[in-house]
């Protein structure tokens, strides 16, 4: 069963290697999706994968890189789409 969620991350989450922490994260966990900058300052990640490993997946979104301080981090149910082949910076 493949599930999808957006997750749009809060803090100081741009500038420190958010997204290429994010993409690690989500390779090691066999997650696919995509993860970008937008302009308020948080940072979205849009994952596809089992439940565990999305479960897995927001827990380190919350522990973040050690240069980050997440304050918050939400998640939205979305549909999958299958359409992504790899976790990758969208711009």
């Amino acid at each position: 069963m493949i599930t999808a969620r957006r997750f749009i991350v809060k803090g100081d989450v741009q500038g420190v290697g958010f997204r290429w922490f994010t993409i690690r994260a989500a390779r090691r966990l066999g997650i696919v999706g995509t993860v970008r900058n937008l302009p308020d300052g948080t940072v979205e990640a849009i994952a596809e994968g089992s439940p565990d490993a999305i479960d897995s997946f927001r827990t380190e979104l919350e522990r973040g890189p050690s240069q980050s301080e997440v304050s918050r981090v939400e998640s939205t149910e979305i549909p999958a789409t299958g359409g992504y082949n790899g976790f990758d910076v969208s711009y």
